[in-house]
């Protein structure tokens, strides 16, 4: 069993380290057992059982405060049940457009939170994407397991969200299938130091490229949608790529330790349509 810093500690910096280098973390969090490791990380929440992460109150992924009953849990949450462009959706016949999208990310530190409902980092000065000439700054990207997305009625293992800000306050949301295969080094930061409960928080590492959580092909699908949790609000604009990045079985074990299921079920596609990115 390897031990971290004890909150107190310092190195240079004023920051805890993790053996190896692997995260940094914040000087006030208190130490707790990650499952499955063999190696304690530190995070702001209080201790609590291994395998799933405590729930905020309010909205969850199952029973009676599920995705079926978001709509009765508060009159914000209507859309949930009413909105005609909800998302996720079911991928499948996408017409060719005259669609564009335009990445320029840049590295930045990488924060981890664990919300109680997924893993999320804030990614604010972490680059922006241009969308059929329109502007979005990155301000965070999160994951869901398994996907939330499916591709002709095939769910991946996960799925990641990166949500962006327009300086009118359009959001618009890339997503990007995760499937299992080889290990993948460069989310290390993120699968080793996610924090194991609600409210918890990281500095997983100083320098970050998100860059690295893109397939190398940018083609993929667009359409008008919504968030894909409370309050489900809608008129963002979702590009998803069609080719999933890899992720080994392990990586994906850890995180599903967390949330075993924080998919939001595919939504009616109505009269949407789905147009071919590139």
């Amino acid at each position: 069993m390897r031990t971290l810093y004890v909150p107190g500690r310092q190195q240079a910096g004023g920051q805890s380290r993790l053996p190896g280098g692997e995260c940094y973390v914040d000087r006030a969090a208190r130490v707790s057992e990650i499952c499955g490791r063999g190696l304690r990380v530190l995070h702001g929440a209080g201790t609590g059982d291994c395998g799933r992460s405590r729930r905020v109150p309010g909205w969850s992924y199952e029973g009676n405060t599920g995705p079926d009953h978001w709509a009765d849990l508060s009159p914000d949450f209507t859309a949930c049940r009413i909105g005609s462009q909800q998302t996720p959706i079911d991928l499948l016949n996408a017409q060719k457009a005259e669609v564009s999208i335009e990445i320029d990310y840049r590295p930045l530190p990488l924060r981890l939170a664990n919300n109680g409902h997924t893993i999320q980092a804030a990614a604010a000065d972490g680059g922006a994407v241009s969308i059929d000439g329109t502007g979005y700054d990155l301000a965070q990207f999160h994951f869901h397991h398994p996907s939330e997305h499916t591709l002709d009625g095939v769910a991946f293992d996960m799925e990641l969200h990166l949500v962006h800000k327009s300086g009118a306050g359009g959001l618009a949301v890339v997503g990007v299938f995760m499937k299992e295969g080889s290990h993948n080094s460069a989310l290390d930061a993120v699968f080793n130091c996610m924090p194991l409960n609600a409210g918890g928080e990281v500095l997983a590492v100083e320098r970050f490229d998100p860059a690295v959580l893109l397939p190398k092909s940018r083609t993929g699908f667009r359409y008008t949608g919504s968030l894909t949790t409370p309050p489900c609000s809608e008129g963002l604009v979702w590009t998803v790529f069609q080719d999933p990045i890899e992720v080994s079985r392990e990586q994906i074990r850890r995180f599903a330790l967390l949330f075993p299921n924080n998919a939001r079920p595919t939504q009616r596609k109505s009269d949407r349509g789905l147009a071919e990115a590139r």
